[in-house]
């Protein structure tokens, strides 16, 4: 992998990690249109995870600030369960890195073909989100945060669109459309940060874990998928408070059934 194609990549990234179309999903098609599949390709995404992460920060450093100022008053209030109900939706994805993160590999290296049936799926829960009218909630529960976890787990599947997911389950539960987005933007930062440490362990134990690729390309990459990141994550909470979330869903099916269809040619 060069720099040109971090870069491409990087932008791939950053603007689908937000929007609800899987930025695994897209990560992959990229990959293989560009020719770089391969075993250094998982290191590459958890650089430009953790890439998109540091843009959540910037984008939503007001809710973060706010979290962080009442968790030090050091009592049960507002921001302090918002926090519990981050960890308990962690809990289950938390169980599939701890028990199945091999399985997980082997898949993300399946080819084109789960992608795009996932990419399916994904428009299908994305319409029916849209469509249904569920009772509208004052605050998510702690209930609520679990199932979204739940959700946010199964979409480690490449093509199942992690944002879409937990968005549309969340407004299935009937939790409202301006909190959703947020929810689901700051719940991902502590798993995909604890994937990270983890590499960085391994790399200060010696472990090859970034494979062949450079420190260029890793560079772009980041960046990339940094800037990129700001502009979805800002546009996507947009997005979601006016509810257009079924063109997401057409252009899930759309790309879903093509590269079906390349798949099986």
């Amino acid at each position: 992998m060069d720099w040109i194609h971090a870069l491409i990549l990087g932008l791939v990234q950053g603007l689908t990690e937000y929007l609800p179309v899987s930025s695994s999903g897209h990560l992959t098609i990229g990959q293989e249109i560009l020719g770089v599949s391969g075993e250094d390709n998982l290191a590459f995404d958890v650089v430009v995870h953790v890439a998109t992460v540091m843009s959540t920060l910037v984008i939503l450093w007001r809710e973060v600030d706010w979290i962080f100022k009442g968790l030090f008053k050091f009592k049960m209030n507002d921001e302090t369960k918002y926090v519990l109900n981050i960890l308990v939706s962690m809990i289950p994805v938390g169980i599939v890195g701890v028990f199945f993160k091999d399985k997980v590999e082997e898949i993300f290296g399946s080819g084109l073909l789960i992608v795009g049936i996932m990419l399916l799926v994904t428009a299908a829960l994305l319409t029916f989100s849209y469509y249904a009218k569920p009772r509208q909630k004052s605050r998510i529960s702690i209930k609520d945060a679990f199932i979204i976890g739940i959700a946010q787990a199964c979409a480690v599947m490449p093509g199942l669109s992690r944002s879409g997911s937990t968005i549309a389950t969340g407004l299935l539960l009937g939790n409202k459309k301006e909190k959703l987005a947020q929810f689901s933007f700051l719940m991902v930062i502590p798993p995909i940060l604890g994937e990270a440490l983890l590499d960085v362990m391994k790399a200060a134990k010696g472990e090859n874990v970034f494979g062949s690729i450079g420190t260029v390309p890793l560079l772009v990459g980041f960046l990339a998928a940094f800037v990129s990141g700001c502009f979805a994550c800002r546009w996507m909470i947009d997005i979601v408070k006016k509810g257009k979330l079924i063109y997401f869903g057409i252009y899930c099916a759309i790309i879903g059934a093509a590269v079906i269809i390349y798949s099986l040619c």
